[in-house]
């Protein structure tokens, strides 16, 4: 009993410690976008005098408007396009016969964690022959193409956990294939999908090197290319970069509270199955 008690109080430290080694540095952020210009480079934990004069700041002097907007567009056209693409495809290899599934998804795996930099200058030559550099068509489909893998691996992963008898039954009922997935199988399904849909929005909500290399008109920068280009040559504004990327990081702190319970059922059923 005292060895038990002993190893729960260790780990719930351990839990009290990356719990506050991550949400620290959130908090800092969070703070400091209410400091003025006077104040940001003090200690202070809380804001001696709270000021929202940097969220103004970031709207009426650096178009962050705009950049919400690309943001949203970009991500929300991924998410659905890489769900649509990645429910059908993890499907057919968890469910459909077929040759080389293994080699399927070792492709799949490895094109997921090919490193993005290595991909950026193919991507730019083929978008500026195709003239879809400065657009949102181009960056939605170089996202879709290295997001896709990773989703199929966690579709296909929770697909497997789905009985097969519900199939059979359906199909018994006079159901198509079609009409088994979408009606049958992928209510059951919904864990990972939101799971899939809220790695990938979160994924392409965040990437920098992707869009500061294909566009580069300030009409269709992204969050976060349009925060690094924040401040001049001589000045760099800290209070309206914290108070930028505290707005930025909202959706996704939004999403991570409507969808935690899914999100963990979906990773779970990934770890488990398959």
């Amino acid at each position: 009993m005292a060895r038990r008690r002993t190893k729960n109080l260790g780990t719930n430290i351990a839990a009290v410690a990356i719990a506050a080694f991550v949400a620290l540095p959130l908090y800092w952020m969070v703070a400091s976008a209410f400091k003025g210009q006077a104040d940001i480079t003090s200690a202070a934990a809380v804001p001696p005098h709270p000021t929202t004069a940097n969220f103004g700041n970031a709207f009426s002097n650096y178009n962050f408007g705009t950049y919400l907007m690309n943001s949203a567009i970009v991500a929300v056209a991924t998410t659905v396009l890489v769900l649509g693409l990645g429910t059908f495809a993890g499907y057919a290899l968890a469910r459909l016969p077929m040759r080389g599934k293994t080699a399927i998804m070792t492709a799949l795996l490895m094109i997921s964690l090919f490193p993005t930099i290595a991909v950026v200058a193919p991507l730019y030559l083929l978008l500026r022959d195709i003239g879809w550099l400065n657009s949102y068509q181009g960056l939605v489909l170089a996202y879709t193409a290295l997001m896709l893998p990773f989703a199929i691996w966690i579709l296909r992963n929770f697909f497997l956990g789905i009985p097969k008898a519900m199939e059979e039954s359906a199909r018994v009922d006079g159901a198509g294939p079609l009409r088994t997935v979408i009606q049958v199988i992928l209510p059951q399904a919904l864990p990972g999908v939101f799971t899939a849909g809220v790695f990938t929005f979160v994924a392409a909500w965040t990437e920098f090197i992707i869009a500061l290399t294909l566009n580069n008109s300030d009409h269709y920068r992204t969050i976060a290319v349009g925060i690094a280009l924040f401040g001049g040559q001589f000045t760099t504004p800290y209070g309206t970069i914290f108070a930028a990327s505290a707005v930025a990081m909202l959706p996704i702190a939004i999403l991570v509270l409507v969808f935690r319970r899914a999100v963990v059922s979906g990773l779970t059923a990934g770890a488990v199955k398959g």
